[in-house]
């Protein structure tokens, strides 16, 4: 699987694989470069989902 960078993060592999390190998790780098690449992946899912759900919500309160 291809990661790609489209966006910029604030949060870095190393530093997922440090801050789950500290609660009692470990990983690799890669496993961190997934878990970052799912979770910006379903932090904008979600937001667009909102976002139409606000439009639809707005267009039905137009009328």
């Amino acid at each position: 699987m291809e990661i790609i960078y489209s966006q910029k993060r604030n949060v870095t592999p190393t530093k997922a694989v440090e801050i789950l390190e500290k609660h009692g998790t470990k990983v690799s780098l890669e496993e961190a470069k997934l878990i970052l690449d799912f979770m910006y992946k379903f932090g904008k899912l979600a937001i667009d989902t909102e976002l139409k759900a606000l439009e639809i919500r707005f267009k039905q309160n137009a009328k």
